[in-house]
């Protein structure tokens, strides 16, 4: 079983709620305490994820079937932000800030297994 089946398994059990939240909390995003955002954040992250079981590459040097739990939530808040019509404000700027902060500080997250050795 590849890690995006896994990881689209796991998105439904509350360890995956509860490591968003954590994830959202410790690189501060400004939302991290709105659960409406967070489900919303958890079901897009749960397509990305169904998307990545069928093959479709959604971040480069990340193979499809290697789509994890934190790359999705990471593609759904980047993608979010990219298709949106928001003014830049303090807020969307903090967002921004959270998915940089996120992606350097676990970029093996973002890349094929094979390029960890």
């Amino acid at each position: 079983m590849s890690v995006a089946e896994q990881s689209l398994k796991l998105i439904g059990l509350f360890e995956s709620e509860l490591l968003l939240h954590l994830m959202l909390c410790h690189w501060n995003h400004p939302l991290a305490d709105d659960a409406d955002f967070r489900n919303d954040l958890l079901e897009t992250a749960a397509e990305v994820l169904g998307a990545s079981v069928q093959g479709q590459k959604l971040i480069d040097n990340l193979p499809p079937a290697e789509m994890n739990l934190v790359a999705a939530f990471w593609y759904a808040e980047s993608t979010q932000l990219s298709e949106s019509d928001l003014p830049d404000d303090e807020q969307i700027t903090q967002r921004k800030e959270w998915v940089n902060q996120l992606r350097k500080a676990v970029p093996s997250c973002f890349c094929a297994s094979d390029r960890l050795f």
